[in-house]
């Protein structure tokens, strides 16, 4: 295939690419940057083709690192500016990157090979040979998520899993090149690093934030500015919040909002429909490169609480039946399934069968629309965050006041769920110090926000944890 970047610039050079803190750049501009920045990667140390790590929030310079790192045909691990640095830290390893780039505010969590992107911006620029076509099967990105034993895995993302993804999902959505994409997802996520990669390839703008601003969206969605935008339930329910109280109007210049983490409430869906706001639902996860099934926005209230049907290059089963209404594991495939793992699980096999068999359960009605009924069934999904009982309860028992620990997930008003800690504990324990120990290893949302102490946990005859009674203790 064509290199992206090189393409993009040479078909539509003065057309708006991206939009960050009152800084803006056309597909030109912004490519020259990165064709800038690659060089002086190259003077920093970073040799072509290498694995290297980036640690940054949102920015436009976190966006050209990312375009220089791809005109360098580099594999991207894009780190979780949110973990702790023991989390960090155990992903680098397991990555084996060559150099970490990192900002200055995140420097503290790399303990070796790092280079701070504010000293970059100021390196020597080296010219730069850059390969006019790429190999689809070659890895673009990799990004962590913890599987269901609460162990984090690398998921690869190659050039042909992106291309797909934005493919299938331009089909679905019908972008324009006129269209605003606004960005507060964070782009170590493959929700919002997919909106970096569509807009490559659809020559749109981006509108990008550090993070989420509750005024500031509703300003550019009233202002006519942005056409799109990428949501979770609580940040819907903050711009209809706003939106209501100030009795302000969506203009008919702003097309979709694109809904994932969980399902979306009936009263949110309601009230989007009052504020003329269309949502599309979405199912997907970082081995597929974002979207894999998505609802329209037209069946949202008929078919309340289903992601919708498989994108078009895309084909979805329920493992063990043909039948509607019968629950099973979903399984998926297509070109925007990963190839593999990297680090220790690289030698899962990812595929069975030619299927990625994902872990969540769900079934198909009898118009062949997807309901997910459990994700990785006791993963905590807060604030569209995806959340593992296995790793909190690893970090708990690490401390000498913990004997045993298990943790569920507990409904929040503003968060849809967060972790719920059950802890049977020594004579000595202070919960004060347990809380400080979550704190320094893991990331603040992971942190148990309800805490019990109980005489025992409920277990099966493995001995296993069993969780779906840990809220049966609440009553």
């Amino acid at each position: 295939m064509q290199n992206w970047l090189l393409q993009r610039a040479y078909l539509t050079p003065e057309r708006q690419a991206l939009q960050f803190e009152g800084r803006t750049y056309t597909w030109y501009t912004l490519v020259e940057q990165a064709k800038r920045r690659a060089g002086q990667l190259i003077t920093a140390g970073i040799t072509p083709h290498s694995r290297i790590a980036l640690l940054s929030p949102n920015s436009d310079e976190l966006v050209i690192t990312i375009y220089a790192g791809m005109l360098l045909q580099c594999e991207l691990v894009m780190c979780n500016c949110r973990l702790s640095a023991t989390e960090i830290q155990a992903q680098l390893q397991d990555a084996e990157v060559t150099q970490v780039i990192a900002t200055s505010e995140q420097q503290h969590k790399v303990a070796s090979n790092v280079i701070l992107l504010e000293e970059v911006q100021q390196k020597e620029v080296r010219i730069v040979d850059m390969a006019t076509e790429w190999q689809e099967q070659n890895t673009l990105s990799i990004m962590y998520t913890s599987g269901t034993t609460g162990s984090p895995k690398g998921v690869r993302q190659t050039y042909g899993n992106h291309l797909s993804s934005a493919l299938s999902a331009s089909l679905n959505v019908g972008m324009s090149p006129e269209d605003v994409w606004l960005c507060t997802m964070p782009l170590f996520h493959v929700s919002g690093f997919s909106i970096l990669m569509r807009a490559v390839i659809y020559g749109n703008e981006v509108l990008l934030y550090e993070r989420f601003d509750t005024a500031e969206v509703v300003h550019q969605i009233i202002t006519g500015k942005a056409t799109h935008m990428s949501v979770v339930a609580y940040t819907l329910a903050q711009i209809l919040t706003q939106l209501e109280q100030q009795n302000l109007d969506v203009p008919p210049s702003f097309k979709l909002m694109l809904a994932g983490g969980g399902t979306i409430p009936e009263r949110y869906l309601l009230r989007a429909q009052q504020a003329n706001i269309r949502i599309a639902q979405t199912y997907g996860m970082t081995e597929t490169c974002s979207q894999t099934a998505t609802l329209p926005p037209q069946d949202a209230l008929r078919k309340l609480g289903s992601t919708g049907k498989p994108l078009f290059f895309n084909a979805m089963r329920i493992e063990g039946t043909t039948e509607p209404f019968i629950q099973g594991e979903i399984c998926v495939k297509g070109p925007h399934v990963t190839p593999a793992y990297i680090g220790k699980f690289a030698t899962r096999n990812t595929m069975q069968d030619g299927w990625l068999h994902t872990g969540d359960i769900g079934y198909f009605d009898d118009e062949g629309y997807l309901y997910v009924v459990d994700r990785r069934a006791d993963l905590i999904i807060s604030g569209g965050e995806n959340i593992y009982p296995a790793e909190i309860e690893q970090v708990l028992l690490g401390h000498a006041m913990v004997l045993e620990a298990g943790v569920c997930g507990i409904e929040d008003e503003r968060w849809g769920s967060v972790p719920a800690a059950f802890i049977v504990v020594t004579t000595s324990y202070r919960q004060e110090e347990v809380e400080a120990y979550c704190k320094a290893h893991l990331a603040s949302y992971k942190c148990p926000k309800h805490w019990f102490v109980v005489s025992q946990l409920p277990r099966n005859a493995s001995n296993k944890i069993m969780r779906h009674q840990l809220r049966e203790l609440l009553t």
